[in-house]
């Protein structure tokens, strides 16, 4: 009786193959997977990679899968590019506004961001001789604060004093000017009291209560910018690993590593220029100091402070305290302002020659046409702020041009 169906042998084929016609001594072909058909449920499974998520747990190309598959791309047509482009041009100009809105505010993020960057090397050699990192960066922020409460208690009160004895020898002042007969005929010949009683009136009294306001603001807005700088720094720090890990996860996977390699190398010559250029300072304090003690200047640690923030400064900042410590020592008494001049000229060429290029050897360097362009331009941008970031910056670029820059330029 024939059955309708193959039958049961040794040769059976494969379920799922189709034999030819008149086949049946031959081999029966494997049969081939079935294709299975998209559907939402499988973008959500951890099998495909199209929309889903891939076997390593990877959002794949087309995101997480969680909110469906994308549709095909729009068709360029000529009112979609128009569109496009306007609303691009819109886009810029918003941006423009809000960078020029919130320019004060970003040149603090930037501060707080270098000075972040110069003091994680102190964090990680905490964190080296075994300080959990909450504690490293707990230790280096009070550091950071009780150096800038000793350089606030360091310099006003010499200005409260000078201020205060001024005041009280203005009467003195002004009795010596009244006696005086040159002064006297200037007052009758131009007629000097009359103008300062008409000048005595509301609107001058209005315009100066106005500057003692505008003075006011202007301390407590510096006040305000310090702290917050010094938040933004603390934060910085705190969250050091995590923000750096985000900035590399931004660059595509094929550049990544070299990415990672060459930012590591600039944030490393930045914080070795930070930690350099305040040992470099601190010492210049530290001298200033002993020596101020041993002529009898007046207030030695506020001119050792003086010396030591302006000594921050590239190029002309160990020159400015040098000209401030002397005017001091000139005012003092003669001898003392020829023996400033005297140290600060000797200890200058010793720093330039000795100091700086032994401790700044393993960190940056920086041509010295490109850093004098560089702190130019800083101060005139950010002014003292742009002079400190002009030469980790310059490094940074000269970094970039070595490695990346020229390779590619010579290939081509």
């Amino acid at each position: 009786m024939a059955e309708d169906g193959p039958t049961a042998s040794s040769g059976d084929p494969e379920p799922g193959s189709t034999p030819g016609p008149g086949d049946g001594s031959r081999k029966p072909e494997r049969a081939t997977a079935p294709e299975h058909s998209t559907r939402p449920s499988d973008t959500t499974g951890g099998g495909g990679t199209a929309a889903g998520i891939t076997d390593r747990g990877e959002p794949g190309a087309n995101g997480s899968g969680r909110f469906g598959t994308p549709g095909r791309p729009l068709k360029r047509s000529s009112f979609l590019v128009g569109f496009t482009g306007a609303a691009g041009v819109l886009l810029a100009y918003a941006l423009y506004l809000g960078l020029r809105n919130a320019a004060g505010i970003l040149v603090l993020v930037v501060i707080a961001l270098f000075l972040a960057v110069g003091l994680h090397p102190a964090v990680v050699r905490l964190r080296s001789w075994g300080l959990p990192h909450g504690i490293a960066v707990a230790v280096v922020a009070l550091t950071v604060v009780l150096l800038l409460c000793g350089g606030v208690f360091a310099l006003v009160p010499p200005i409260i004093t000078q201020s205060g004895q001024f005041i009280e020898q203005l009467p003195s002042y002004l009795e010596a000017l009244r006696r005086n007969e040159t002064v006297n005929d200037l007052v009758v010949r131009y007629d000097l009291m009359e103008r300062l009683q008409n000048a005595a009136n509301a609107d001058t009294v209005g315009q100066a209560l106005g500057g003692v306001l505008g003075g006011a603001q202007l301390l407590f807005g510096t006040v305000f910018r310090g702290l917050t700088v010094l938040v933004l720094t603390i934060y910085f720090l705190a969250y050091f690993d995590r923000l750096r890990d985000l900035g590399y996860s931004l660059v595509p996977r094929s550049r990544r590593e070299r990415v990672q390699l060459i930012g590591d190398e600039i944030l490393t010559k930045v914080g070795a220029y930070m930690v350099g250029a305040l040992s470099i300072a601190v010492l210049a304090g530290i001298s200033t100091y002993v020596f101020a003690l041993i002529v009898g200047l007046p207030y030695p640690f506020a001119l050792a402070v003086v010396v030591a923030v302006t000594d921050l400064i590239p190029q002309i900042g160990a020159t400015l305290g040098a000209v401030i410590v002397s005017l001091v020592g000139f005012a003092t008494d003669l001898p003392v302002g020829i023996a400033c001049a005297v140290f600060f000229l000797i200890y200058q060429q010793v720093e330039n020659y000795l100091i700086y290029p032994k401790i700044m050897r393993r960190s940056v360097s920086v041509n010295e046409v490109a850093a004098l362009v560089a702190a130019l331009l800083g101060v005139s941008l950010l002014g003292v702020v742009g002079a400190l970031i002009a030469i980790p910056a310059v490094a940074a670029l000269q970094l970039i041009l070595r490695e990346v820059v020229l390779p590619r330029q010579e290939s081509r």
